[in-house]
């Protein structure tokens, strides 16, 4: 039987997953009652909570019985409260964060790049018959989590050790480029690092052939960055490497990267000659920072919620729509 299905959130992320859907027999709507199954994609909590709580939210104008698959990144407590709020009101709520495989592919949304946890507190055939099949036209590999929650616990941890190697990566090699630039002689000017994992020689080539551009954004991986110190901070633990990796994300979308592919915050460790090629102008930075410092005035900040970028409206921080 073919499902119809009705979508909200990021337009990017429905632009590669619209012709997949088809090809597997899905048909798309715009009219949420008319749906079977309801997908979502959202690069905020604020954004997230309005699609399923708000006055036309999808736990409001769903028709009984309809499958709800959201695949963002938000907390476990997050993910737990759309469940129980979908269970009283006869919806099936699933779970499906996604993650990738390699942040820094030539096409990021290439569905043997994607990973998705399936977690929801419903059995049988809504979702082994109708959800599962659904996530499966979209990632390569789907993995049962279990109940409520641990989609989004899995895919924190993923994201965490993900982005952390990323980084890394980026470092050493904006070190070793720094040292060739900067010495005389002493054949240091012909090294190059050496990548000592499968991962670290994707994103060094990543890098070297600027694969600035792609699917999937840099806003896209601070929302899953920023929803795992989210899950943290419910559970009273810091997170001061993941924070700093935020602040990277923030500093290139500040500059006007929130488009760009997670590769390209490699562009924050080299001039600003190659930035402003890539569109990135680093006059946004002096001009924000320069704003936070005239409110901090002991110079070092409190420490606060906003200060890990997840405060403000938007449920992550700095507003890069204006980017």
């Amino acid at each position: 039987m073919a499902h119809a299905y009705a979508y909200r959130g990021n337009e990017r992320f429905i632009a590669a997953m619209a012709g997949r859907l088809e090809e597997a027999g899905y048909q798309r709507t715009e009219e949420v009652a008319a749906a079977d199954i309801l997908l979502s994609f959202c690069t905020s909590h604020s954004q997230l909570e309005e699609l399923y709580f708000g006055d036309a939210g999808f736990i409001q104008d769903a028709r009984p019985g309809s499958v709800l698959i959201d695949v963002s990144s938000c907390t476990p407590n997050l993910a737990r409260e759309m469940n129980a709020v979908a269970t009283v009101s006869d919806l099936v709520m699933v779970e499906a964060p996604f993650t990738l495989h390699d942040l820094t592919a030539a096409d990021g949304f290439a569905k043997q790049n994607l990973l998705c946890f399936v977690a929801s507190e419903s059995e049988g055939t809504a979702v082994d018959e109708v959800a599962l099949p659904f996530c499966e036209a979209l990632f390569g590999d789907c993995e049962r989590s279990g109940a409520p929650g641990s989609a989004q616990l899995l895919r924190a941890a993923h994201t965490l050790q993900a982005t952390s190697q990323m980084i890394a990566v980026i470092e050493a090699d904006a070190l070793c480029s720094a040292m060739r630039r900067s010495v005389n002689g002493a054949g240091l000017e012909k090294l190059r690092l050496q990548a000592d994992s499968a991962e670290a020689t994707r994103v060094l080539r990543a890098v070297h052939e600027q694969r600035f551009e792609g699917a999937y954004t840099v806003e896209m991986l601070m929302a899953a960055l920023s929803s795992a110190i989210m899950a943290a901070d419910d559970s009273e633990l810091i997170l001061p490497q993941a924070e700093a990796a935020l602040h990277l994300l923030e500093l290139l979308a500040v500059i006007g990267g929130s488009d760009k592919a997670p590769a390209a915050l490699a562009l924050v460790y080299g001039d600003e000659e190659a930035c402003a090629v890539q569109g990135l102008d680093w006059t946004r930075a002096e001009q924000v920072y320069s704003e936070d410092r005239d409110h901090d005035h002991d110079g070092f900040g409190d420490h606060d919620e906003d200060d890990l970028g997840y405060g403000d409206d938007d449920g992550f921080g700095y507003d890069y729509s204006s980017n």
